[in-house]
Formats: C-alpha cells, sequence, structure tokens
C-alpha cells in the first residue's frame, strides 16, 4: 500500500512562524529601554549558559513556566510587575508583527499556499502570549484556513487530542498532514499520532522549511 500524499501543513507559531525572542533581543532591549546586553538568556542558541531552558528541555519545568519567570525578570527591569506573557510580547513586539515575521516562514508558507497545499496553524499559546489583536496586524495569516489555539481549548500539545483536534479541523486524516514544531516533544507527538512531522531547527529556519516543503515534493526558493 503506497503511502498517503501530504495535503496540508500545519505549523507551530511562534518559533516557527515568527522568529524566537532569543533572537530579537536587540529589538526588545530597543523597545523597552534597555541597555544593550541586559537580556543574556539564549534558550536553544545557547544551552549551556540558559540552566532554566534545559530545565525546561528535561521536563522538569513546562514551556509555560519558562516564559512565565522570563516574563517576571523582564518586567523587574522596567520596574513593573509583570505576571502575563502577553504583556511581554506586546510591548516587546506587538507594534510591528512584520518585523519579527521570519522571511524564510513567509517564503515558505507562499510558495504552500500558490501550490494548494492546506495551511493550518496548531499553537499552544498563540493569543495568550500574542494577544487576540495580532492575528489582525499580520496579513499572512489570512492564508491559513484554521488556526487552532490553546489558549482557548487549553489542549497543549503533546497531548494527543491536540492532534486529533487539526485532523478534525481540516477534515483529513493524520497521515495527510505534515507538522512542523521547534519542541522536540512536541515532534514526537505529532508522529505518535500518524503525522509526518519536522522538527523545526531555529538556528536554520531555511534547512527545516525546505525538510517540511520536500513533503509536498516543492523546493524553497
Amino acid at each position: 500500500m503506497s503511502a498517503m500524499r501530504p495535503q496540508a501543513l500545519v505549523l507551530d507559531f511562534g518559533g516557527v512562524v515568527t522568529r524566537t525572542l532569543f533572537e530579537t533581543h536587540a529589538l526588545t532591549e530597543r523597545a523597552l529601554g534597555l541597555a544593550p546586553g541586559s537580556l543574556d538568556w539564549r534558550g536553544p542558541f545557547d544551552q549551556a549558559s540558559d540552566p532554566l531552558w534545559r530545565a525546561m528541555q528535561a521536563d522538569e519545568i513546562s514551556e509555560r513556566d519558562y516564559w512565565r519567570t522570563r516574563t517576571s525578570e523582564v518586567g523587574l527591569l522596567v520596574g513593573e510587575d509583570w505576571r502575563d506573557m502577553s504583556t511581554f510580547v506586546q510591548r516587546a513586539r506587538g507594534a510591528d508583527p512584520q518585523a519579527v515575521l521570519r522571511p524564510e516562514a513567509e517564503q515558505a508558507i507562499r510558495k504552500a499556499h500558490d501550490a494548494g497545499v492546506r495551511l493550518a496553524i496548531l499553537s499552544n499559546e498563540l493569543d495568550l502570549f500574542y494577544g487576540s489583536t495580532f492575528r489582525e496586524r499580520l496579513p499572512l495569516l489570512s492564508l491559513f484556513e484554521t488556526i487552532v489555539d490553546a489558549t482557548y481549548n487549553y489542549i497543549l500539545k503533546p497531548d494527543p487530542r491536540a492532534y486529533a483536534i487539526i485532523g478534525e479541523a481540516l477534515d483529513l486524516p493524520l497521515a495527510a498532514c505534515v507538522f512542523v514544531d521547534d519542541q522536540k516533544r512536541n515532534v514526537d507527538g505529532a508522529l505518535a499520532a500518524g503525522m509526518l512531522a519536522v522538527h523545526f531547527e531555529v538556528a536554520e529556519p531555511a534547512r527545516s522549511y525546505a525538510e517540511a516543503l520536500g513533503h509536498f515534493g516543492l523546493a524553497t526558493p
């Protein structure tokens, strides 16, 4: 029996469609009026110097725990009490969503859309982190036919139900979906659910998108 032909590209949002907060420290510092170098945690770009990130990767804390701590730390740097990740993200980058969009993401998404590939987003915290109006200010998101956001249903990847929900939303078997995420645990969850999956390397976005599009027989520019 031949393998099912992929029909949909399902993307995580933060880190895959947008650049990570680790990559935009300079933008954040300028936006918040902080001295250059004030933010020195580097997550996947320098795991040795970020013990909190290593704890998250070891499943000792959740991803939300990691960002809750960083949010509080940055809030203190500007003399405020921040308890909501959306406060951090919107103050750091909310004024210009286009500035934090990965150019590799825009190229790959438009190429897939033009080729007739169906597009969806499966996120654990899109609106929780970015705010409910962010989508409206990022025109690229209009190309996606469905967005499933655990901000509202509270079913976080890698819970098997999260992948089932996106399959139901697309009315496709999961074997017809290619899932892309920068967290390996979420990729493993997708594979276990029966999806094709790509572990997105934030340090090599072009290669990761080339791998994803390759499942559809598409080459990146």
